[in-house]
């Protein structure tokens, strides 16, 4: 068993959070550090939100909240805004996650948290960020997905405009560049002693995720005689990102006998181990490509031929082809069986639901000499009041009653 290594130890974030946005301080509790998650005397909805339920919690509670600690403060009393700020004074970042200015309204505001601690990294996520006529805009994850331009609209058997199947993208984007943001902040505050404030939009982040279509249209605005298309395609203009795909040969996805296998010979000299690979050399002297990124795209003769072959083996057969004659080639998941992926399998083992009370998927950054801290299992509503008080800020029990008596604990 390799050591644990808390890459963060030492690093202390105060959480004011709804929902799923509060995922910004998972990847830093994921790498040791103590993260409080404050809590109003009724919690975190996000216990109740989306499906599935498990043992009586939200599986996005289980993975957001995960190795976090609760405490309740009720901050319409004057008594737990000054814990609060006792908090505050001993930590590094304060994260509001949830819509800008929420704790400025609560007395909280980043003028306010400096004052008490000079150091502090103020960081608001929400769906829209701090500014823009959209700011105060209700929302959910999905919309900064449809925001971004990320999600087509399908149209079900019934004539019903419908939400398609899709990778959920700025509400995990958003608290992952959002910690890259913090992590950053606390580095130039340990150096400077200043600190800093900064906001992000998970709509910002979804768009910013799809950097590559968006920039390639924006592009596609100047003359043909400054922008073209990939030399091996006559230098035409292709549709921006994975739209381009659609008609490559070379790069495209085939059946294989028992599935999908997605093969990418774009560079000639793959394409050539390819042919050589299966015994089609005559395949390579016919349409032997450009040198880089020749799809083939709408070859449709050469494409019937590799449809063919394709079928004749097995999705494995095929990935093992590509390791023997070094061809790209790829395995075609789904959510659900890419567990069974020997890859995933090796790289990804499930935190068991006997520890978090639902398999999780860990943190994804390994290390080689340790291994990250395991994390704990999601809080219940203040499940850590008191031994927060008593630990991180030495409260002694006539204080913890007296703010217990005064409701400031909910």
């Amino acid at each position: 068993m390799s050591a644990t290594t808390r890459l963060l130890e030492g690093v202390r974030v105060v959480e004011s959070s709804l929902l799923g946005p509060g995922a910004i301080t998972t990847h830093l509790a994921d790498m040791g550090a103590d993260v409080i998650k404050v809590e109003p005397p009724a919690g975190d909805y996000i216990r109740r939100m989306t499906w599935p339920i498990v043992q009586g919690n939200s599986l996005l509670h289980l993975h957001v909240s995960r190795g976090k600690r609760s405490i309740v403060l009720d901050l319409k009393k004057p008594e737990a805004v000054e814990v609060y700020l006792d908090l505050v004074r001993g930590a590094d970042a304060v994260v509001e996650a949830m819509r800008p200015g929420a704790l400025e309204r609560r007395g909280l505001g980043f003028e306010k948290l400096r004052a008490v601690n000079p150091a502090v990294v103020f960081c608001t996520i929400s769906g829209y960020g701090a500014t823009g006529p959209y700011r105060d805009l209700p929302s959910h994850g999905i919309a900064y997905d449809t925001w971004a331009g990320l999600v087509k609209p399908e149209i079900d058997e019934e004539g019903f405009t419908v939400i398609p199947e899709h990778p959920s993208m700025g509400m995990h984007a958003g608290p992952l560049f959002g910690a890259l943001g913090i992590l950053a902040g606390i580095v130039r505050a340990r150096a400077t002693g200043e600190g800093t404030q900064m906001e992000i939009a998970q709509s910002d982040a979804a768009a910013y995720m799809d950097w590559y279509r968006s920039e390639t249209w924006r592009a596609y605005e100047r003359p043909e005689s400054e922008v073209t298309g990939n030399a091996s395609d006559n230098y035409e203009r292709r549709a921006p990102g994975t739209a381009g795909m659609r008609a490559g040969v070379r790069y495209q996805i085939y059946d294989s006998r028992d599935g999908y296998v997605l093969f990418m010979a774009s560079e000639q000299a793959f394409w050539k181990n390819f042919c050589e690979g299966v015994g089609r050399e005559d395949l390579f002297e016919r349409y032997p490509g450009s040198q880089y990124a020749d799809h083939a795209p709408g070859n449709r003769e050469l494409q019937a031929e590799l449809k063919t072959i394709f079928a004749e083996r097995s999705s494995q057969e095929w990935i093992d082809f590509g390791l023997e004659h070094d061809v790209p080639m790829a395995p075609v998941n789904t959510p659900q069986t890419i567990a069974d992926d020997p890859q995933f399998q090796d790289r990804f083992p499930w935190i068991p639901k006997e520890r978090l009370d639902a398999d999780q998927l860990p943190f994804p950054v390994k290390l080689v000499d340790g291994e990250h801290p395991e994390p704990t299992r999601a809080p219940d509503v203040g499940e850590h009041t008191e031994g927060v008080l008593h630990d991180v800020l030495g409260y002694d029990e006539n204080r913890i009653g007296t703010l217990r008596s005064s409701g400031a604990l909910g």
